[in-house]
């Protein structure tokens, strides 16, 4: 919405009044006076109108460290959620951009900017997501090469995008896929008649899970991981 309309809906004014209090300087955007009238103004910007708040929405983007036994989820009667493990005052506004299983470990994204989290985790945007696993039964050198081929899902009647597979151990890997499909990589290794143990994601995208991070611990997301997705 262009700032003039935003004023104008926010106040009940009439439009050329709007446009007078812009071009006079009384319109702050983010901070910053401006006097463009068509400047869009989106769900994250402050606006101050002659002193006065008519928005102030902040946009939080965390990572947290999820612990085993933790559901992806903002309350469930039987098991403890992520939610939980955050201060009460951002439960109500944050999402979750991209799930972890309750067994699986590792780097959750929660954010309240649902377009920002869409380009996290849409396929199309084809960014990266590692995980580091442990398999039931030695890992065959011929998995490598079914994943990069893509696995085919009968449920879903289509072929998973190539996948890197990086053997580090006989029962060990690192699977680095570019989806995010419903439990997507148990299902690739009980296709190659296998079954994933343990799951651990170190990464989606520029995100990378900070070492410093206990399981269960959090912080917010710098402005470079914010930028490294692409928002389109």
């Amino acid at each position: 919405m262009k700032l003039d309309q935003f004023i104008r809906k926010q106040t009940g004014c009439s439009q050329r009044q709007a446009r007078h209090w812009i071009i006079e300087g009384q319109v702050e955007l983010s901070g910053v006076v401006t006097r463009d009238c068509r400047i869009k103004v989106t769900r994250f910007c402050t606006v101050l109108l002659r002193g006065e708040v008519l928005q102030r929405q902040e946009a939080h983007y965390l990572m947290l460290h999820k612990p085993e036994g933790y559901l992806s989820a903002t309350c469930d009667a039987q098991h403890k959620v992520v939610l939980s493990l955050l201060p009460q005052e951002l439960q109500a506004e944050l999402h979750i951009a991209g799930r972890l299983d309750l067994q699986s470990t590792g780097l959750l994204v929660l954010t309240n900017d649902g377009r920002w989290s869409r380009c996290l985790t849409a396929p199309q945007q084809k960014l990266a997501k590692v995980y580091r696993l442990e398999t039931l039964w030695p890992i065959t050198p011929e998995t490598a090469a079914v994943f990069e081929q893509g696995v085919w899902f009968e449920s879903e009647g289509l072929r998973t995008q190539p996948a890197q597979l990086e053997i580090l151990g006989r029962r060990e890997a690192r699977l680095t896929i570019y989806e995010g499909r419903y439990h997507q990589v148990k299902r690739m290794f009980q296709a190659v008649d296998n079954m994933v143990l343990s799951l651990h994601r170190e990464s989606m995208g520029g995100i990378t899970l900070d070492a410093a991070l206990p399981a269960g611990a959090w912080r917010r997301l710098t402005q470079a991981e914010v930028a490294s997705v692409p928002v389109r």
